[in-house]
């Protein structure tokens, strides 16, 4: 496998996620009180500040921060995740309580969609 072959896969692979966290997004956004994101752009935004912080959640702390079956810490990390993305996108909106049952939902979500996005 040649480095251009890494990097196309590599390329996809980011945009597979960003698609299934924007999804996801969506979804958390319209069955969870006290989380809301308004805007295609902003839902993609959201989904891009999502995937680069937890790249660095998971390459500094060696921690995977997806709330289902990672335990306690993965559900908490999580929920950081999403209140502080709504500090970076303008029309993301986040309540404690909001990223704590998001990260819940998330989790479900993450349990019926098949590979890891979160």
């Amino acid at each position: 496998m040649s480095k251009s072959d890494r990097k196309e896969k590599g390329i996809g692979s980011f945009i597979l996620r960003l698609v299934l966290v924007s999804v996801i997004l969506t979804i958390t956004s319209y069955l969870t009180p006290g989380f809301s994101i308004t805007g295609l752009w902003m839902i993609l935004l959201a989904g891009v500040v999502i995937i680069v912080i937890d790249y660095f959640v998971e390459s500094v702390m060696k921690v995977d921060a997806s709330p289902f079956g990672r335990g306690f810490k993965g559900f908490v990390i999580a929920a950081i995740i999403l209140y502080l993305t709504q500090f970076i996108v303008p029309t993301m909106h986040v309540s404690v309580m909001g990223a704590i049952i998001a990260a819940v939902v998330i989790g479900i979500l993450d349990a019926i969609i098949p590979g890891r996005f979160m």
